[in-house]
């Protein structure tokens, strides 16, 4: 890895620190180039041919002390365990020279809770980027991994793409709903992650497209599920498991309240209504999944501008997940 550092924007109250990381040997990727033959493998030659255009040095971000996090335990109540755990181990390794090391997180829990948007926003806080794989609708593990280059239509996967294309060498990779990963007759489409979790064998990943080795031991893995009994034991050894519960009523409420705030204070038409919202209508926010709060309020928004309003009433909100609107003629 380069000595070579730089500063960043701040991140977090707090200017982050980045080194240069290689993350594969140009050698390796020259070698298997020139045994291509001609005329064939054209997606594998276009891939080696970025691979030298972008070069193996990757920006390795991380923040140059504690950042700032009281916002996050204010939006995300129901985290707090999360959150500090994930500020401990900011803590190690602020002030010196080692790099940012994070336990991959397993967050468990309902849908909606918010497990998602927690990713995200740990993404935004340590400013490394994101990559995002959606197990749920994947039938193979050949997303994460990448597929061989025999097959047809093949690709690389998640993970290589993510570090080859973007600029960082520790971006946060969400692997959402793990839980719904469906294997294809034995094969097992979690395969990849039991190397991949490892520090160790993470730094010669070998994506099955390229078959190049690629450093992937500074990603940083945050995985949801709902439910755990159908993740293997090798997963859940490797992460730190947190179970995220609903937010209380007044969770609920005070979330429902900074994102009235927050969508108000992002848009010039915010001016249009009022401060704060009504105290039936924050109550009625409090009672739904935070996943869908932003949603409500949005509609709500609208509804009350058509009718002039300053204040979102209950009314203006869409109906609860799963109870749609009655559609009918009138007479």
């Amino acid at each position: 890895m380069s000595t070579s550092a730089q500063r960043l924007p701040a991140l977090g109250g707090v200017l982050p620190i980045a080194r240069l990381r290689s993350l594969f040997r140009t050698e390796d990727v020259e070698k298997r180039l020139h045994k291509l033959p001609p005329r064939e493998h054209e997606s594998l030659r276009s891939t080696y041919e970025r691979m030298l255009e972008r070069g193996p040095e990757r920006f390795q971000v991380k923040p140059g002390g504690l950042p700032a996090m009281d916002h996050l335990y204010d939006e995300l109540p129901n985290f707090h365990e999360v959150l500090d755990d994930l500020k401990r181990q900011l803590a190690l390794c602020q002030d010196s020279q080692d790099a940012l090391e994070l336990t991959p997180m397993l967050l468990l829990g309902p849908p909606g809770v918010g497990k998602t948007h927690f990713a995200r926003e740990v993404a935004r806080l340590l400013g490394t980027g994101m990559g995002f794989v959606s197990m749920s609708s994947l039938t193979a593990g050949w997303v994460l991994s990448g597929a061989s280059s025999q097959w047809k239509g093949a690709r690389p996967g998640k993970v290589f793409e993510t570090l080859i294309d973007g600029p960082y060498a520790n971006p946060v990779m969400v692997v959402d709903e793990i839980d719904k990963a469906r294997g294809e007759h034995a094969y097992d489409p979690l395969g990849s992650l039991y190397s991949l979790l490892e520090h160790d064998t993470a730094g010669t990943f070998t994506d099955e497209f390229a078959e190049v080795p690629i450093d992937a031991s500074q990603v940083i893995w945050v995985a949801t599920a709902n439910d755990e009994r159908s993740i293997p034991d090798p997963i859940l050894n490797r992460c730190n498991v947190f179970e995220i519960d609903m937010p209380d009523a007044d969770a609920a409420r005070a979330i429902a309240l900074r994102l009235y705030q927050g969508i108000r204070g992002e848009h010039d038409w915010g001016r249009h209504f009022a401060p704060a919202p009504a105290e039936d209508t924050l109550a009625r926010l409090a009672e739904m999944p935070p996943r869908e709060m932003r949603r409500a309020w949005m509609t709500g928004f609208g509804n009350a501008r058509l009718a002039g309003r300053e204040q979102v009433t209950p009314d203006d909100l869409p109906a609860p997940t799963g109870k749609k609107a009655s559609i009918g003629f009138m007479h």
